[in-house]
């Protein structure tokens, strides 16, 4: 199974930098058809994951994918399931 890794923690600090490598990830899991995107955000204090969420959450985003899984092993780490 293929998949995409995104890990946020180089640029944790640069909101528009942060979703548009979002945006990119996405929408090469569409264009590629990637059954899975795994996104790490990183423990620290939760925001960047919220930040994340919200940006998952979107109407325009929220179509793309199937379902949102939050590592429960790992805080620090969300899984992107599509279905295509």
């Amino acid at each position: 199974m293929a998949k995409i890794k995104l890990d946020l923690h180089d640029i944790f600090n640069k909101g528009r930098s942060i979703d548009a490598e979002l945006q990119r990830v996405v929408d090469d899991a569409v264009a590629k058809r990637i059954a899975l995107v795994e996104i790490i955000p990183g423990k620290g204090s939760g925001q960047l994951k919220k930040h994340v969420l919200r940006f998952l959450d979107q109407p325009r985003v929220k179509g793309l994918y199937h379902r949102i899984e939050k590592d429960d092993k790992n805080f620090g780490r969300i899984f992107i399931h599509f279905r295509h």
